[in-house]
């Protein structure tokens, strides 16, 4: 991985933990109720959930890929669209808000902590996203034990980075963000997603 496609994964992934989801309302939920050290907690266990995911999508696809030979520019394409398909229907949701329901207060930071790793572990189509993210930073012919570490170090930052000012703003204001900035980060997210799937399909 170039220094180039780091900052880019880095940036994207920063806006891409942005957006509204299920994981920033547990995050801020358990914040706003229970405290900024449980939405830490939960934040640490979505970390690792997308980490685990990560590790599957990379190795997955360098298998995937050596298999297909000089068919593996298939994967490329149809991540690419995936990632287009998937901005296109975030940008027409505009900024809907993600029902509160069922999100209770946390009785220990190991629970805060579970809540947020099996929040995301159960969402199958994380790892589906990052088979069509990934490709667009990292040639997957050439992937080594670095490059991994170093996209599970963005991801730390980035993600772990959002979530955590999540929780502080949840535990001090007790609430989510206005529709119009809902709204705002949902496009900004969609435009990420369709540059990038672009990106895959003009990538040589």
């Amino acid at each position: 991985m170039t220094l180039s496609a780091g900052m880019a994964l880095l940036a994207s992934m920063v806006v891409l933990a942005l957006l509204p989801s299920v994981s920033v309302l547990a995050v801020s939920a358990r914040a706003a109720s229970a405290g900024f050290v449980h939405g830490a907690a939960t934040s640490v266990g979505i970390i690792v959930g997308d980490i685990v995911y990560i590790l599957l999508a990379l190795f997955g696809l360098a298998l995937l890929t050596e298999a297909m030979g000089e068919w593996s520019y298939l994967v490329k394409y149809v991540g690419g669209a995936y990632l287009i398909w998937m901005g296109l229907r975030l940008w027409k949701s505009g900024g809907d808000r993600i029902s509160a329901e069922g999100q209770g207060q946390s009785s220990s930071l190991l629970s805060s902590f579970l809540s947020g790793l099996l929040l995301t572990l159960a969402d199958q189509k994380a790892l589906i996203f990052y088979l069509g993210f990934l490709p667009a930073f990292i040639d997957l012919s050439g992937i080594s034990y670095l490059d991994a570490a170093v996209i599970m170090a963005i991801t730390v930052v980035s993600v772990g980075g959002v979530k955590l000012s999540y929780a502080f703003l949840a535990h001090r204001a007790g609430k989510m963000l206005g529709d119009k900035a809902n709204r705002l980060m949902n496009r900004t997210a969609a435009g990420v997603m369709v540059g990038v799937g672009l990106y895959l399909f003009a990538r040589q």
